[in-house]
């Protein structure tokens, strides 16, 4: 998808990603699947690193309001967790454009912890 690491820390994550053809819909803007898989993106690695190193990250829930149209430019995503707890993580992610527009806004939950081996038939 192009995305790259712009900034990581403990429980933040900013993600950017340089708009070209490939990302656009038939209207000529940025398709909501591409900035909603942005925002996951940047919501998944915060949370991940907010854990202990080996825990398993993966969405449970996401909301995302689109607010603006993106024809062109660079679109950043800023995730930040707001609660981690044993089994779940909360995480807030503001996407921008260049000139700082808020054009998409994104609440996400994720299930932190060790995934239970897959059940073998007999």
């Amino acid at each position: 998808m192009g995305f790259t690491l712009a900034k990581a820390t403990r429980g933040r994550v900013r993600l950017q990603m340089k708009v070209d053809a490939r990302h656009l819909q038939v209207h000529g803007v940025v398709h909501g699947g591409v900035l909603a898989a942005l925002a996951d993106t940047a919501g998944g690695l915060a949370s991940y690193m907010a854990c202990p190193l080996g825990t398993r990250v993966a969405t449970v829930e996401m909301k995302i309001n689109y607010l603006e149209g993106v024809e062109r430019g660079t679109v950043t995503a800023d995730a930040e967790v707001v609660r981690i707890g044993r089994h779940l993580a909360v995480v807030d992610c503001d996407v921008t454009d260049d000139t700082k527009r808020l054009v998409a806004k994104a609440l996400m939950t994720f299930f932190v912890g060790p995934f239970a081996e897959p059940s073998r038939k007999r």
